[in-house]
């Protein structure tokens, strides 16, 4: 069955697919910038919405575009992930190590809304950092820096900075690829209709609210948080799966017991989300 389901999820170009929806956020993300001021995080988000012609539109184009960037970059992997015998032990960490640069990608994107749930995901992303020792304030100082500069760093590390990381991270990888907007011309007319029925999320500040729930990815870690200290939640618990897949190697003996624990991590990882999406 498990072989069936991944020749099934070979034959789709879940490659290609990604880059699609990463050119149309990249390319509705730079008419959003314009507008967005890091200094009025939430006013400007709000005006987006509410006072540029359009601009609910093109937000929820690039929201739902990021989202499925992700979605597809994660099922793109889950389809190739046992051929990695055709990558050398560089190449595929490199790959790998796109995953989480994407990740921090769409988190900003969330932390900048600076909403309710940007705020709480930004407050407990800097505690995370912070806990790691010896270099936890220099990585904040790198990465969010909110509690002094505001926006600001985070701002420029989402238009900029992560999109740099994850191109020189992939880039190997993406000269093997050519695809264009007429080669996928229901996919980007599907993606392009999403802009026109839901909006982007902008949640206002709720009174008597004391739980929030953080991005849908972030859920269980938000989760294991209630349980474990920052830095075995936020840091170790994360880091050994991004870990696993650097070690996973189909002609490597360890194989079978990789593939397992990164099956048994994502299926922990989806009951703790399931918990924290019920509360």
């Amino acid at each position: 069955m498990d072989g069936n389901i991944h020749e099934k999820l070979r034959g789709i170009p879940w490659g290609e697919w990604s880059l699609i929806a990463l050119f149309i956020s990249v390319l509705s993300g730079l008419l959003v910038a314009f507008q967005y001021d890091p200094a009025a995080p939430l006013y400007s988000t709000g005006a987006i919405d509410l006072l540029v012609p359009f601009g609910d539109s093109f937000r929820a184009l690039h929201f739902y575009s990021s989202q499925l960037f992700f979605l597809f970059s994660i099922i793109h992997l889950w389809a190739v992930f046992d051929r990695t015998e055709s990558y050398g032990r560089g190449q595929w960490i490199r790959l790998t190590s796109t995953l989480p640069v994407a990740l921090l990608l769409l988190f900003t994107g969330y932390v900048l809304r600076a909403d309710s749930t940007g705020s709480s995901a930004g407050l407990i992303a800097e505690n995370i950092i912070t806990a790691i020792p010896l270099i936890g304030s220099t990585l904040n100082d790198l990465l969010f820096s909110l509690s002094d500069n505001g926006m600001k760093r985070v701002y420029i590390n989402h238009i900029i900075g992560f999109e740099l990381l994850w191109g020189l991270l992939a880039w190997e990888h993406l000269r093997k690829y050519r695809t264009s907007f007429l080669q996928h011309p229901l996919l980007t007319a599907a993606i392009l209709l999403l802009c026109l029925v839901p909006t982007a999320p902008f949640e206002m500040e709720r009174l008597g609210v004391f739980h929030i729930n953080g991005p849908w990815f972030f859920l269980g870690l938000q989760e294991l948080l209630r349980f474990l200290p920052a830095m075995i939640a936020g840091v170790l618990f994360p880091g050994t799966l991004l870990l696993a897949l650097f070690l996973l190697q189909k002609n490597s003996s360890s194989y079978p017991f990789v593939r397992n624990f990164i099956f048994g991590w994502l299926v922990v990882y989806a009951l703790l989300s399931a918990i924290a999406l019920w509360r």
